[in-house]
């Protein structure tokens, strides 16, 4: 009888060591600064360049553990590509955590997460192209009174006690815990075991659903259905190969959901604009003046002083963290939103249209890249990929989004250009409605 381990053995193994691999690359938690780092600055009357320190990154179990995974990738067959595209991410990233607060830190940066002037493949556009495209449509919205407000009352406890409801409700005894902390980059990240708020972070009722259904929705709901997934557990890992499609679906959610406004999308926009500022040049208190002054203009003009300030400063910080504050060498990942929504809207629209529903629920089986889908659908066949046990409520009752894709695919192939030019030919012969 055969001793030799049979191919799904083999693909199992590989799965397993490139999930010990990526574990000790914690990249967030490196690149955050200290809540101090914001007080001196704001204390500095915003016209100090903030001090930052950087731990010094020790990768060697991640080089370890590659060395230990790379033999094992070379006969496992269908999995093949998408492992050996998953080693490279993890390398990548690696070397750029290595080099934290240099020019080299760009370079890598670029590599996983791509640049704002660098043509997207799939839409022949950059992300630059597309932020300011939707910053112009957005613009051209300000005039509109959206009859909503825009007062960012909510702290980050209230958004505690309604997250702790929703994960409850919806994972049961797998529940993350919810935690409040002072250090983090974002407003809020997610992960299987729990979802960490920044306690100085507040937040307006859209921003509260938005977290909802973007960090309990899909970051956490991706990856305890990563954990279940005994034969390929790096489906539960968020490395960063994972990134442009976990969060393109997060954005996706937002929208499908509901919860999206215009505030939201500018920042989404604003982040890639801001990026760009720093690739050319500028350092952090001018991106910070960028931000300062889009925050000024945009539906947060009712907060006060003090709020606008520290939101700039938040947005200028996810542009620098990692990279020298003097400019040239950003952090690239908040690229990948605009670019990820377009991509996850496309392929699910295709989805629909090939009549691939088998698909849909495939996305959320783990932590996986777009590009991963065809040797997925392959271990799937073989029995080594599970079926999802959880899904968000858009998904798992599919009327709606089949609807709604059907009909974006519709919409795409309608010559809009002719339409938009006869509807403003009778919207100008209207006279302007002043509703008393």
């Amino acid at each position: 009888m055969s001793t030799k381990p049979s191919l799904e053995h083999r693909i199992t193994a590989a799965a397993q060591a490139l999930r010990q691999a990526e574990q000790p690359l914690r990249i967030l938690g490196l690149l955050a600064w200290p809540l101090s780092v914001r007080q001196q600055f704001l204390a500095d009357n915003d016209r100090e360049m903030p001090v930052v320190e950087y731990p010094r990154a020790d990768t060697r179990s991640v080089d370890d553990a590659l060395a230990v995974a790379r033999p094992l990738i070379e006969r496992t067959g269908p999995a093949r590509d998408w492992l050996d595209r998953i080693v490279s991410r993890i390398a990548t990233a690696a070397r750029m955590i290595n080099h934290l607060g240099q020019p080299a830190f760009f370079d890598a940066s670029t590599e996983l997460y791509g640049a704002p002037s660098l043509t997207l493949a799939d839409a022949g556009q950059s992300p630059l192209d597309l932020a300011k495209r939707l910053r112009r449509i957005i613009d051209g919205l300000s005039h509109i009174e959206l009859g909503a407000p825009a007062d960012a009352s909510a702290s980050a406890e209230d958004v505690a006690h309604r997250m702790q409801i929703a994960v409850e409700r919806f994972f049961g005894d797998e529940a993350p815990t919810i935690e409040i902390v002072d250090n983090l980059s974002a407003n809020a990240t997610a992960g299987a075991d729990r979802i960490r708020i920044r306690s100085t972070a507040r937040f307006t009722d859209r921003d509260v659903e938005q977290l909802v259904h973007h960090e309990a929705g899909i970051h956490v709901t991706t990856a305890l259905n990563g954990r279940h997934q005994s034969a390929l557990p790096i489906l539960a890992a968020s490395h960063p190969g994972t990134t442009r499609t976990q969060e393109g679906l997060a954005v996706f959610s937002e929208f499908i959901t509901g919860c999206m406004d215009l505030d939201r999308l500018g920042r989404l926009a604003d982040r890639v604009l801001g990026i760009q500022m720093a690739v050319d040049g500028a350092d952090f208190l001018e991106v910070h003046r960028y931000f300062l002054s889009r925050s000024q203009e945009s539906m947060l003009c009712d907060a006060s002083e003090l709020a606008i300030r520290k939101l700039a400063f938040e947005q200028a910080r996810r542009v620098f963290r990692g990279g020298p504050l003097g400019g040239g060498a950003p952090f690239t990942k908040d690229v990948v939103y605009l670019d990820g929504l377009l991509r996850v809207h496309d392929f699910l629209r295709s989805v629909v249209a090939a009549g691939r529903a088998d698909v849909l629920m495939l996305l959320f089986c783990g932590k996986l890249d777009l590009e991963d889908i065809p040797a997925l659908c392959e271990l799937a066949e073989l029995g080594l990929l599970k079926p999802p046990r959880f899904l968000p409520a858009w998904a798992s009752d599919r009327r709606f989004l089949v609807s709604y894709l059907a009909y974006s695919g519709f919409l795409s192939r309608v010559r809009m250009g002719q339409v938009h030019q006869r509807y403003s030919e009778v919207l100008a012969r209207a006279p302007k409605v002043d509703w008393k």
